[in-house]
C-alpha cells in the first residue's frame, strides 16, 4: 500500500482508496475498489481510462449530462445513492451487493495516476491488460474479470480483448470504436475536429499533477487529480497534444497503424451495444466489432437516445446484468439462449419498439438501390443531367415520393456517385433525412447532439481507392494509405460509406440525400440544451470537418457536379426490410 491509501466501509461496500497497480515497466497507476464486505472470491468489473475515476458525474464538468439523464429516466434514482456515480463507467451500487467487485484504474497521467498522458496508445492498451491482470490475481477475485464502460473505456476493453489479456472473461463494449482513424479521427479521409474541443473540455483538467485546481472526490475530500499540483507548463510537457499528432498523420500510416485494434482477434464472450444516433464516432466500431470479432458467443444491442443514458437506465443495467451473470458467474439465466442480434427499431417522435434478430446485417434485407434523378428526385434511374454545386457549400437535396406504407430501413449503407470537379480534390458529405408530410424534417436525439438525421457517410475524393477484399456491396472499404487526386473536369466513380441506421418510414414521409459539401446542420430551433451543452452543433454532436488546413480553400472550395442518368448511375444503397 502507500501513504494514500485507505479503506472503509461504507453504502454497504468495502471500499479500497488509491490502491497502487504496478505496470511491468514499474510505473504505479490508482485504482479504486468496490468489494463486498464478506471476506471472499468474487467476479471483477474493470474500467481502466481517463475520466479520473473519483470525479462525480454530478459535479463539474459532466452536470449537464447528468441533469438531462435524470430527466430522461428518473430511474436511475431508484435502488443507489448515486455517491459513486462516475462518468462513463458503471456505478458499484448496482453491483457489489449482488457479489461482484468494481475496479476503477485511473489511466497513466490522468487522476491520480503519474506519467505521460498519450490517450489510446499502445502503451495505455498493455497497461488495461496489466490491470486485468492484477485485478484477476488479487485474493478477492475468483479470476474472472470483464470489462464494462462507455466509449473510452469501451475502446480500451476493446483493446485488451484483442491482446487477449488474461483473466478476462467477458467484454461489455458499450458505444465503443475500434478503428481510430475511420471511426473517429477522419471521417472518409475528412480530419474531425471532436478531438480539439475533446482535450482541453474533459481531459486536461483532470490530468494528474492538476491538484488543487481540480475538482474534490466528494466521497474521500481529495483531489480527482493527484495530491501534486504541478505547473500548468509542466503538465503540457506530460501531455501529448492529442490533436496535433492526429492533425499531422492525414493518411492511414505507422501511427495509426500501431493504434489499430484488430478485433478478429476477439475471443472472449462479447456484447457489442451501438447507438444509432452517435453517426461520428462509434456505432461504426459497434457494428463491425460484433460482426468481425472471432467470439463463439457475440451479442449485437442497438438503441438510440443519448451516449448515456441507457448504459444508467433500468434497460442497459438489466442487460449489462444478466450478460455477466452467465459469463462471469456462470449462472444459467437464459442469456446464451436470447437473441445473437437486438435492435429497438426507430420511428418518429423518439419511438422504439425492441426486436430480435439472428445476424447482421439482416440476412433478409432487400439491398434497395434509390437513384438520383435531374429534377433532385431519389427514385427509379432517370434520364442525364449535370448537376452542380459549390465545393464547400450547401449542396443538393434529392428527396422520395412519399412512401405509401411503412417502410423499414435497418443497417448499413452506401452510395456510389459519379462526381467531376474544378480542383484536384472534393469532400463529399452525405446525408440522409426524414420528412414529415409538410416538409418538415424530422430529427432523433443523438448521442451528443439533440437534432440528428438519420445517417451520415463522408469521403474525400483523393481517397477514393477501395479494397476490394475488405469491400461489401453495402459497405466500402477505404485504406486511406494514399491520395490521389482528381483531374479535373473528369468523371470519377465514387463509392462512399455510410454508417449503420435504422428508421421505420411512416406512409406519407419521404426520404432525403443530402449531397453537400460541408457537415450537416439543422436547421430547425435549438432547446435549451441544444444551445448551451459543449458538443452540440446543430446535429454533428462536436464532429465537425471545418479546419483550415486540412480543407483549405482553393483545393476544396471549387465546383463539383453530381452526373446521373443511366451512363452515370449515382445512387443510394438502401436495406430495406421485410416484415418477418
Amino acid at each position: 500500500m502507500s501513504e494514500h491509501t485507505f479503506s472503509e466501509e461504507r453504502d454497504g461496500m468495502k471500499v479500497d482508496w488509491q490502491v497502487p497497480v504496478e505496470m511491468p515497466d514499474g510505473a504505479v497507476l490508482r485504482a479504486d475498489v468496490y468489494r463486498p464486505v464478506t471476506e471472499g472470491r468474487y467476479p471483477v468489473i474493470l474500467s481502466h481510462g481517463v475520466y479520473a475515476k473519483g470525479l462525480a458525474f454530478n459535479g463539474p464538468i459532466y452536470k449537464m449530462q447528468w441533469d438531462k439523464l435524470v430527466a430522461k429516466d428518473p430511474s436511475v434514482l431508484e435502488g443507489s445513492t448515486n455517491r459513486y456515480q462516475a462518468w462513463e463507467v458503471t456505478d458499484p451500487e448496482r453491483w457489489v451487493p449482488d457479489g461482484y467487485v468494481v475496479v476503477r484504474v485511473d489511466s497513466r497521467g490522468a487522476g491520480w495516476s503519474e506519467g505521460f498522458l498519450d490517450p489510446r496508445s499502445p502503451q495505455e492498451f498493455e497497461d488495461i491488460c496489466s490491470s486485468i491482470e492484477w485485478a484477476g490475481t488479487r485474493a478477492w477475485s475468483s479470476g474472472k474479470v470483464g470489462v464494462l464502460g462507455i466509449s473510452y473505456y469501451a475502446v480500451m476493453g476493446w483493446a485488451a480483448a484483442a491482446r487477449k489479456a488474461p483473466h478476462l472473461a467477458a467484454l461489455i463494449a458499450w458505444e465503443g470504436f475500434n478503428d481510430q482513424y475511420r471511426d473517429a479521427f477522419y471521417h472518409g479521409g475528412i480530419l474531425s475536429e471532436f478531438t480539439k474541443r475533446w482535450q482541453p473540455t474533459q481531459i486536461n483538467p483532470i490530468q494528474y499533477g492538476q491538484g488543487e485546481r481540480a475538482p474534490e472526490n466528494p466521497n474521500t475530500g481529495q483531489s480527482v487529480a493527484g495530491p501534486e499540483t504541478l505547473p500548468e507548463e509542466v503538465l503540457g510537457e506530460r501531455r501529448r497534444d492529442y490533436f496535433g499528432t492526429i492533425k499531422s498523420h492525414p493518411l492511414y500510416d505507422d501511427w495509426h497503424q500501431a493504434r489499430a485494434i484488430d478485433v478478429s482477434a476477439v475471443e472472449v464472450p462479447l456484447l457489442s451495444a451501438a447507438n444509432w444516433g452517435g453517426q461520428g464516432i462509434h456505432p461504426r466500431g459497434n457494428f463491425n466489432g460484433f460482426i468481425q470479432a472471432s467470439s463463439e458467443q457475440k451479442w449485437l444491442e442497438a438503441h438510440g437516445d443519448t451516449h448515456w443514458t441507457h448504459f444508467y437506465s433500468a434497460y442497459g443495467r438489466d442487460l449489462q446484468k444478466r450478460f455477466f451473470d452467465h459469463f462471469l458467474k456462470g449462472l444459467d439465466n437464459g442469456f446464451d439462449r436470447t437473441p445473437r442480434v437486438q435492435l429497438n427499431i426507430r420511428r418518429p417522435g423518439e419511438q422504439f419498439e425492441w426486436r430480435g434478430e439472428d445476424e447482421w446485417p439482416l440476412a433478409r434485407t432487400e439491398w434497395t438501390p434509390m437513384y438520383l434523378g435531374p429534377e433532385l428526385t431519389l427514385g427509379p434511374a432517370g434520364d442525364s443531367a449535370a448537376l452542380e454545386y459549390s465545393g464547400l457549400g450547401d449542396g443538393l437535396l434529392f428527396v422520395t415520393a412519399p412512401f405509401d406504407v411503412e417502410t423499414e430501413i435497418t443497417g448499413p449503407m452506401a452510395a456510389k456517385l459519379y462526381i467531376s470537379s474544378s480542383t484536384e480534390d472534393a469532400d463529399l458529405f452525405l446525408i440522409v433525412r426524414l420528412f414529415d408530410p409538410e416538409g418538415r424534417e424530422v430529427t432523433f436525439e443523438g448521442s451528443t447532439d439533440p437534432n440528428t438525421p438519420i445517417a451520415n457517410g463522408w469521403l474525400r475524393a483523393s481517397h477514393r481507392a477501395l479494397d476490394p477484399e475488405r469491400s461489401q456491396p453495402w459497405q466500402p472499404f477505404h485504406p486511406h494509405d494514399r491520395r490521389e487526386p482528381l483531374t479535373p473536369g473528369e468523371i470519377h466513380e465514387l463509392v462512399v460509406e455510410i454508417v449503420p441506421s435504422c428508421i421505420a418510414v411512416p406512409p406519407g414521409y419521404r426520404l432525403g440525400l443530402w449531397v453537400r459539401g460541408k457537415d450537416y446542420e439543422y436547421g430547425g430551433s435549438l432547446d435549451d440544451y441544444g444551445q448551451t451543452f459543449y458538443y452540440a452543433t446543430r446535429g454533428t454532436g462536436g464532429m465537425t470537418h471545418a479546419d483550415p488546413d486540412d480543407r483549405p480553400e482553393e483545393l476544396f472550395g471549387g465546383t463539383v457536379t453530381v452526373h446521373v442518368g443511366p451512363d452515370h448511375p449515382s445512387h443510394l444503397l438502401l436495406p430495406v426490410i421485410p416484415p418477418k
